[in-house]
């Protein structure tokens, strides 16, 4: 699949480029609602991309709209290649959809971890001991399962044609034992090994570099190829996720990473100190 051109972007242009030809038509979310007779909160959530749209619903819309012949016809298609499902519907009890969704069709990716491996470079056994602690009263059925998610969300790297990947950590990830000895020593040669990766970049932020703009907590700030596909940041937190969109906010977490990659080890120090952390757990 080219980068940008799934189900999740797809809806979410479409819910942009409906809410522009709204305003352009000089009607309110309440008139849209009045008129096609359906709830304003329903136009709200479609315009936001919180819920899909139907082809149906989109012409109506697009009728309204005073859009019609070949424009109209290309954004109903859309919104019918804007339902099909991804891969991740099988997990939807894992994920929302939308996160994945967004993360399977971005071309870069910029991520920022202070306390734990990124969810994309962990290993089976590393991702079983993280969530098995944030979630103490799960069944161990549900660990596995969320386990299998995580896994299947890595084939991304692998992917013919991957997104571009950087990922800034704090020196504390190297330091704190998660699973025990042998499952660090592991996972830090797995961060060596997808290291190597030409479309891949990690970078450690040492102890001696101080406060830095990271400590706020961890985020991932999505790039998409296409224009009209504005950067999410995502704020991460154990029960739910924040999307920024605004372009104050993106241009904000833009402005920390590059500060975090400019206080960061280069990568190749970097790997040389993951390289040292994992000899120690080896022994």
């Amino acid at each position: 699949m080219t980068r940008g051109q799934g189900p999740t972007v797809r809806r979410r242009r479409l819910a942009s480029e409906l809410r522009r030809l709204r305003e352009a038509a000089d009607l309110t979310i309440d008139e849209v609602g009045e008129k096609l007779e359906c709830s304003a909160s329903k136009v709200s959530r479609i315009e936001t991309g919180h819920v899909g749209v139907t082809p149906r619903d989109a012409r109506d819309m697009l009728e309204l709209y005073g859009v019609r012949g070949d424009e109209q016809e290309a954004l109903v298609q859309l919104a019918r290649e804007a339902r099909k499902r991804g891969w991740w519907h099988a997990y939807n009890e894992v994920f929302t959809g939308t996160f994945v969704g967004l993360e399977a069709d971005a071309s870069s990716l910029r991520a920022f971890q202070a306390l734990l491996v990124p969810g994309l470079l962990q290993t089976r056994r590393y991702a079983h001991a993280v969530i098995r602690a944030m979630r103490p009263d799960a069944e161990e059925t549900e660990i596995d399962r969320r386990v299998a998610a995580r896994m299947e969300r890595q084939q991304l790297l692998r992917d013919p044609h991957p997104p571009e990947y950087w990922a800034v950590i704090d020196e504390a990830v190297l330091h704190r034992e998660v699973g025990g000895t042998e499952v660090m020593a592991e996972q830090l040669a797995r961060l060596l090994e997808v290291a190597q990766l030409p479309h891949v970049t990690i970078q450690v932020v040492p102890f001696n570099a101080g406060a830095h703009p990271g400590m706020e907590g961890p985020f991932l700030i999505l790039g998409f190829p296409e224009q009209a596909d504005h950067d999410v940041v995502y704020v991460d937190s154990t029960s739910t996720g924040l999307y920024l969109e605004l372009e104050a906010d993106v241009r904000r977490y833009a402005l920390m990473f590059d500060h975090l990659r400019a206080a960061a080890l280069k990568p190749d120090d970097s790997i040389q100190v993951i390289a040292e952390a994992g000899r120690r757990y080896e022994t």
